[in-house]
């Protein structure tokens, strides 16, 4: 894009509305490269990025990006052999902490199964270097000041410097103390060219002797090293000397470490740059309310309630703007300080920003194009220095836009054709418009000439629009009115300041038929576009009460269906109930007769006969209770078991196998290596299930011994996925029947052995577990004895 449009449609205030909410000098370093492209596939990965920065700001408040400084000087200085202070490497170290944090974040957004566009791209891109980070970590403060844990040398030397500053304070403090306080100005021990002193009266530098280092203004007060502790002093700065040398040769071990991956860590800080944009975008656009729009493939623009991004969001005018699917220029006429101009810069701003990846302050459903160039003559542009008119200063500026713009340009022109005698003015404007709708490119253009309402009726693909005036009030509204064009309010201002009704019209007889017929026509398509607007409100009214009726429809049918789900619940409940009841019954009748059988009170009863007795019984039941019970007949037929069975036992939520039957609706189930005693009433047949295909997991490849390795190493798993791939192994290997495996985890922190040894401890098919000899990896491996 040219320079000329951003600094005319102020793009860099927007810009810097966005910098506000960086947090990194690479992410304003890649803001400030940022400007408008005409690359629709670059166009779209920028909106996607937003998008998902959007998203990231609702669900999780943002990426965690801190503030971070530019890296880039530091590794320069590497690359040419340097050596990097301590402040210098923290920033670096803060660098790569970041990255594996964000890396870590990005990573549980992925484990959350949530989609983006751009996000996991830009993840892919992040390299952790934990043991560099480690190091550095370990080594620096992230005050640059170097930790006792970076050499064991430099952990040495510090604790010598910190017990001979212990000895020398001591001889010191024994030295300020009792009777030779009268000798000495304050009884303080204090530093003078780093070295430990006392402040000795003048008339007393002989009762200590040792070295003057210093003394007062005044010359009363000697700051003396006492003889006692030259001696401790000296070995206090050699050792200091000693820590500064190791410091250096510290800084120089770690600023090597850096040099085979600056590469790596400038990227990653790029990488980081490009997030914190993200992040910046997302709060930009939940401060204006503004959405992420579409890409219109026909290069057509509908900004849906578009508001300026640089007026305050409360007072701004939101309007719709589109131009190209119906029309492709747009004449805004109207009086001054009525909004054409505002108008006009919205547009032109709103489609740099969508350009350059950036939120719109639009609604929902909006669309933008993508055009090659964006051209304005907006403002009064009178040059003094060059000696150039208003009219000549717009008319250099509109000549070079026609010699640059094509079919894929958006042109604005604020006042065409303004600041000469008024119908040569019209002329030029009319012909410019036409020069520019020749090449087919969108044209909108703000103007007070009458004619150019007459050019917006006779154009093909032009449209008139105003901004609206309420002349009750006597002010602007701010609002577009497309297809309407502007019209002369001065009679009727005038009218209601007082002017005499005579004067007006006498000024009305002067104008010209035409003039006054066309005022005449623009006042009654106002008066048309204000009943329409009133009967659009009245239809609108009438849909949204037919909406709300409904939904109260549509939520009294689905509470009617709950309420009749919950009645039929309950009729098979109460159906259930006697069922029940009348099995009972029938069983305590047949037992009885049983034992009058068994007795030999009634001898004559046969065996048969009481399995007629419990038929009868049954079918009595059946016929009264079931046969016009459609819903007690389905759950009858459900409730058929027999022998072999698998069914879901629900109060423990487990698949089982039925046994045999122990009583009337009880059944012996197999749930695993357990026999329970279940009622009919907590079980619910299902499929069996079909035999699992052999597949490869981890090495392990069920139902072949051949691919069952007698050893599962573990090194660099994450230990979710470890302990998954632990249970799968050890079900092959009992599968492939081993008595014996290997399990390698390595040392690391123990977790992980920790994990798979609670593991062991439970599974009921390990006899024993012990760590590995310690040719075979001690304790990084754990060999396991099956039963």
């Amino acid at each position: 894009m040219n320079e000329r449009i951003l600094k005319t449609l102020e793009f860099e205030q927007v810009k810097n509305q966005i910098q506000q909410y960086l947090t990194t000098e690479q992410g304003t370093e890649n803001l400030r490269q940022l400007t408008p492209s005409s690359d629709k596939e670059r166009v779209a990965s920028w909106l996607a990025e937003t998008a998902d920065g959007l998203k990231v700001q609702r669900l999780r408040g943002g990426i965690p990006v801190p503030k971070l400084n530019n890296i880039a000087p530091h590794m320069k200085r590497i690359e040419i052999g340097a050596n990097l202070n301590g402040l210098e490497l923290a920033e670096v170290s803060r660098v790569l902490s970041t990255t594996s944090e964000v890396v870590r974040f990005v990573e549980d957004l992925h484990d959350s199964e949530l989609e983006f566009e751009r996000l996991y791209f830009w993840h892919d891109q992040l390299v952790t270097l934990p043991e560099l980070s480690g190091q550095l970590r370990r080594s620096v403060e992230a005050d640059g000041s170097i930790r006792d844990e970076a050499s064991a040398e430099l952990r040495t030397i510090r604790s010598q410097i910190r017990r001979s500053e212990q000895n020398i304070r001591e001889q010191l403090d024994g030295l300020i103390r009792g009777k030779n306080a009268k000798y000495l100005s304050d009884a303080i021990v204090t530093m003078r060219n780093d070295r430990y002193v006392i402040p000795v009266k003048q008339e007393y530098r002989g009762v200590f002797g040792g070295v003057v280092h210093d003394q007062s203004a005044s010359g009363q007060t000697l700051f003396m090293e006492p003889k006692q502790i030259v001696e401790l002093n000296n070995r206090l700065r050699q050792q200091q000397i000693a820590e500064r040398n190791e410091i250096e040769r510290i800084l120089a071990e770690l600023s090597a470490s850096l040099v085979p991956y600056r590469k790596d860590i400038l990227h990653n800080a790029y990488v980081l740059g490009q997030f914190d944009l993200m992040n910046a975008k997302a709060r930009f656009g939940k401060e204006l309310k503004a959405i992420v729009p579409a890409i219109n493939d026909e290069n057509q623009v509908f900004f849906k309630q578009a508001r300026h991004p640089l007026i305050d969001q409360e007072m701004v005018v939101a309007n719709d703007i589109m131009i190209g699917e119906d029309y492709q220029a747009i004449v805004i006429t109207g009086p001054n300080t009525g909004g054409k101009t505002i108008t006009l810069k919205t547009l032109g701003l709103l489609q740099l920003m969508g350009q350059t990846g950036f939120p719109l302050p639009v609604d929902e459903d909006s669309q933008m194009g993508i055009f090659s160039e964006v051209f304005a003559d907006i403002g009064d542009e009178q040059s003094i220095e060059q000696s150039l008119s208003t009219f000549s200063s717009h008319m250099t500026n509109i000549v070079n836009i026609l010699d640059k713009f094509d079919e894929h340009s958006l042109v604005l022109f604020d006042e065409l054709g303004a600041g000469t005698d008024p119908q040569e003015g019209a002329a030029l404007a009319i012909a410019i418009l036409d020069a520019v709708g020749a090449k087919s490119a969108y044209v909108m253009a703000t103007t007070h000439y009458p004619e150019l309402k007459i050019y917006g009726y006779n154009r093909p693909n032009t449209i008139n629009a105003s901004m609206e005036f309420d002349v009750d009030t006597l002010s602007p509204t701010y609002r577009l009115l497309i297809g309407v064009p502007g019209r002369s309010n001065a009679f009727e201002i005038s009218r209601r300041l007082g002017l005499a009704n005579q004067i007006i019209d006498s000024a009305k007889q002067i104008i010209d038929e035409e003039s006054q017929d066309l005022n005449e026509m623009i006042s009654d398509l106002e008066n048309q576009r204000k009943a329409t607007e009133t009967e659009y409100l009245e239809v609108r009214y009438y849909v949204e009460e037919s909406e709300k009726l409904y939904r109260d429809l549509k939520n009294a049918y689905s509470y009617f269906f709950d309420e009749r789900e919950k009645e039929m619940e309950n009729a098979r409940q109460k159906a259930n109930k006697i069922v029940n009841e009348a099995e009972e019954q029938s069983e305590k009748i047949i037992k009885e007769i049983r034992q009058m059988q068994l007795s030999g009170g009634q001898g004559n009863i046969k065996e048969h006969e009481l399995i007629d007795a419990k038929s009868q019984l049954t079918n009595l039941k059946q016929a009264e209770q079931l046969k016009k019970n459609k819903v007690l007949q389905k759950a009858k037929a459900k409730k058929q078991f027999k022998a072999g069975d698998e069914v879901i036992v629900e109060t423990y939520g487990q698949r089982g196998t039925l046994i045999d039957k122990v009583s009337n609706k009880d059944w012996q189930v197999q749930i695993g290596i357990l026999k329970m005693t279940i009622s009919e009433d907590d079980m619910t047949q299902v499929a069996p299930l079909e035999e699992p295909k052999a597949r490869q997991v981890s090495g392990v490849k069920r139902g072949n011994t051949a691919g069952v390795k007698m050893e599962l190493d573990l090194r660099g798993k994450r230990y979710e996925e470890a302990l998954a791939e632990v249970d799968q192994y050890i079900d092959a290997a009992l599968l492939a029947g081993y008595a014996q495996v290997r399990i390698i985890h390595g040392k690391g922190t123990g977790a992980l052995r920790q994990g798979i040894t609670d593991y062991l401890k439970n599974n009921r098919q390990v006899k024993s577990f012990e760590f590995a000899p310690a040719n075979q990896g001690g304790n990084g491996a754990t060999v396991v004895t099956f039963k």
